[in-house]
């Protein structure tokens, strides 16, 4: 990126920052809900991938159905740019009070449990309601938490992620060489984190089933878990009316059948999650790509 424009994009970013660090929750939630509204007017190109997608995915809906779960996933988007806006409010420990104010963890047991075994845990989660609030949550509950991602540009972007992310306690592995972080993490007892539900090829990603059709999905965890003797655990966060962002880790689960039958199984357990809180998934982003639907070719990447 241009260095000047890269300085330039630090305006707005820090602005939204200031304008979230000064609404309360209600005002955030209402705000997001228009902002929301607002972009399903006017995002056309990403409009037609989630009308496709819903249609694609969830076919028991009939029009009027889908135009109203279409209108609720632009809302929740709208109330998801506020949240991540809080990443850029510069104050020092803004990142984490907010946090706190706006999460419950549930189910830390659950991961005290596998952790005790010894060998690390990995984390398998989705893109459901705010996934950087369910991160932060999970290390502020005491969960040495590392999360596979990518490196964000422009530099000073991806530096202040990373320094506001460590606010929380959260450590990241950058895509695409992340495997020796992750396993120098789980030698030395820390959760990995990833997310189950993104487009990724091999030799990272591997055909499952996912809403009915084989595309490509992250298939590292049931190997990585062989490997190392690291325990799955899944976590998911739901978004509530009144904006408490739950997140619940769920028990163990079992490593039981081959490993493509296990990235399968998790792969069934995250559409489920997706099922019971369509609104606040991410069906705008392209996530089926190159697939071969019942009635259509291919589609291009």
């Amino acid at each position: 990126m241009n260095p000047v424009l890269a300085l330039l994009l630090r305006v707005p970013l820090h602005g939204l920052g200031l304008f979230v660090w000064a609404l309360p929750r209600s005002w955030e939630l209402a705000i997001g809900r228009a902002l929301g509204r607002v972009g399903l007017l006017v995002d056309r190109k990403r409009r037609a991938i989630a009308e496709e997608n819903l249609r694609r995915c969830l076919p028991e809906l009939d029009a009027a159905a889908r135009r109203e779960l279409l209108r609720r996933n632009y809302e929740h988007y709208g109330i998801l740019l506020l949240e991540l806006g809080h990443l850029m409010t510069p104050w020092p420990g803004h990142w984490r009070g907010y946090v706190r104010r706006v999460t419950r963890l549930e189910g830390l047991e659950h991961w005290k449990k596998a952790n005790d075994k010894g060998h690390g845990v990995l984390l398998c989660s989705a893109h459901l309601a705010n996934w950087e609030l369910m991160a932060a949550a999970g290390a502020l509950g005491g969960v040495p938490l590392t999360i596979t991602t990518r490196v964000l540009k422009p530099e000073w972007l991806y530096r202040w992620f990373e320094k506001t992310r460590l606010s929380t306690g959260v450590a990241c592995a950058y895509q695409p060489h992340t495997m020796p972080t992750v396993l120098r993490g789980l030698r030395q007892r820390r959760s990995v984190g990833f997310v189950l539900d993104q487009y990724m090829v091999p030799p990272m990603g591997q055909k499952l089933r996912f809403f009915g059709v084989e595309v490509d999905t992250l298939g590292v965890v049931a190997p990585l878990a062989r490997r190392t003797g690291a325990a799955i655990i899944t976590i998911k966060q739901i978004r509530e009316d009144d904006g408490l962002v739950r997140v619940i880790i769920e028990p163990e689960r079992p490593l039981e059948g081959s490993d493509t039958e296990v990235n399968q199984a998790l792969t069934d357990h995250v559409e489920r999650w997706i099922r019971e809180t369509p609104a606040q998934w991410l069906w705008a982003h392209r996530r089926f790509k190159n697939v071969v639907w019942p009635d259509r070719r291919a589609q291009p990447a």
